[in-house]
């Protein structure tokens, strides 16, 4: 070996024994400091990350990951795109913070791009640091403006962890908090695959489920109910679009009793189903509509609400009673403005648009052809679902409604297959959830449904 040589491998050992030092650091202060969410803490062995960038995030080993999670479904233009780096440095050096109370600048320009995109006359804008204080304050402003107590949701979906919303919240992560007090009524969705109404076709299933939800608000007593809430595409219970009809259906249930129509697009708002709001696929229009994530794709806390006229006339005189501390925090607001801008100027919610058609969905149906481990394909722009089965004619789940344990051993003998191939993927039950960057490249798209083909393998071990 000659000297340079050698000189190059001892930078090398060098660098890999700095990085193995703060590795050891950072997972001891995480284990003995960091509560984690969802978790038993002594159960759990975080990955350690030393950066990201684009699709991709690494870690301290050097194995380099390509995100179809996007994080938590929110890093919709991928991690440190420069613009909004820099858009953020620069606020920083500007103004950091003032109270809420306040016009600035940044904060107004927000909230004038955010409703130039919301669907029909949502034109105000209540900002909040993420979904569930959206969630929370959409429904106490329904409540106000009605005067009613009751909001119905549907029993797969998810709204947040705060007290309202994880009341609201149907999937099984509510059963630990549901104190039954919050004034919630819960109804079926329509969800052909696994139709709560025997239903035999799509069209069957959006009368069925309609006809369902008008039974309830009779039985509940339309007077009693200030609102209705819907994810617009059900994010966590399994990417969730709705057949066509049914959205139109509610909002003419709710014009019908006098009820609000919010929609949750926390999830899928900012591009992330091919459109800016996934609203927009149907024409439809809510009285309020609850947004975050995408809008800053996560690099500060952003969330909000956008507010129709006639509720924002409710409080023109009579003061609203509620805030937060950090409404429309000016550094979150500026990563928003670019966010927008990068968004606009680089098309990304038509990319999003093009990969459904394009790559993702023929992609992720050709896989369905080759694996019997996937019963259904699912999904809209950048946000897909693979429902996976032990057998396609029973329909059988992979695992069992809320399984752990050895229960789950298909699920996590999956999902340790595709991080060994480089993906990380977003499990959650018996489903994959795809939801790579909004902005993700065909190459990337191409090697990320190579490694769940190989991968897919694991599951269709376990099918009959």
């Amino acid at each position: 070996m000659n000297a340079e040589a050698a000189a190059n491998s001892a930078n090398a050992a060098r660098n890999a024994a700095v990085k193995a030092t703060v590795k050891a650091t950072v997972k001891e202060a995480d284990r003995n400091h960091v509560f984690h969410s969802w978790s038993a803490q002594e159960l759990i062995d975080p990955l350690a990350v030393a950066g990201a960038e684009g699709s991709y995030f690494w870690d301290y080993d050097g194995n380099r990951y390509l995100d179809f999670s996007s994080a938590l479904v929110y890093t919709n233009i991928g991690y440190q795109h420069p613009k909004v780096t820099a858009a953020i440095q620069e606020q920083a050096a500007k103004l950091c913070t003032v109270a809420p109370g306040f016009a600035v600048d940044v904060r107004s320009e927000a909230a004038r791009l955010i409703a130039e995109r919301t669907p029909g006359d949502l034109d105000k804008i209540f900002f909040t640091n993420g979904g569930a204080e959206a969630v929370e304050n959409a429904v106490r402003m329904a409540r106000l403006h009605t005067g009613r107590p009751k909001v119905l949701s549907a029993y797969r979906s998810y709204h947040g962890a705060t007290s309202t919303a994880i009341n609201l919240t149907g999937d099984a992560r509510r059963f630990g908090n549901d104190t039954a007090t919050a004034g919630v009524v819960h109804f079926w969705g329509p969800f052909a695959y696994r139709s709560p109404f025997y239903a035999t076709t799509e069209a069957e299933e959006c009368e069925r489920g309609l006809r369902h939800l008008e039974d309830t608000i009779v039985f509940e007593g339309p007077q009693s109910i200030a609102a209705i809430i819907l994810e617009t595409v059900g994010g966590a219970p399994g990417v969730l679009v709705h057949p066509d009809g049914y959205l139109a259906g509610v909002r003419e249930l709710c014009d019908r009793f006098g009820i609000l129509f919010i929609l949750d697009e926390v999830m899928v708002g900012f591009g992330r189903t091919g459109a800016w709001f996934a609203a927009d696929h149907w024409g439809i229009t809510p009285d309020l509509l609850c947004f975050a994530k995408g809008i800053t794709s996560g690099y500060v806390p952003l969330g909000g609400v956008a507010i129709s006229a006639a509720v924002a006339e409710t409080f023109a005189r009579r003061p609203y009673p509620g805030g937060l501390t950090y409404s429309g925090h000016v550094l979150a607001c500026a990563a928003a403005v670019a966010t927008v801008g990068v968004m606009v100027e680089e098309g990304i919610v038509e990319q999003s648009a093009r990969t459904d058609t394009e790559l993702l969905g023929p992609g992720l149906r050709a896989l369905a052809e080759r694996h019997p481990s996937v019963g259904e394909v699912r999904g809209l722009g950048t946000f897909w679902a693979l429902e996976l089965v032990r057998d396609e004619a029973t329909r059988e789940p992979l695992v069992p409604y809320n399984a752990a344990g050895a229960d789950n051993a298909p699920m996590a003998e999956f999902g340790a297959a595709l991080k060994k191939g480089g993906l990380w993927p977003l499990l959650a039950g018996n489903r994959i959830h795809l939801a790579p960057p909004c902005n993700i490249s065909p190459e990337d798209v191409a090697k990320g449904l190579a490694i769940l083909d190989e991968a897919l393998s694991v599951a269709d071990a376990h099918t009959t």
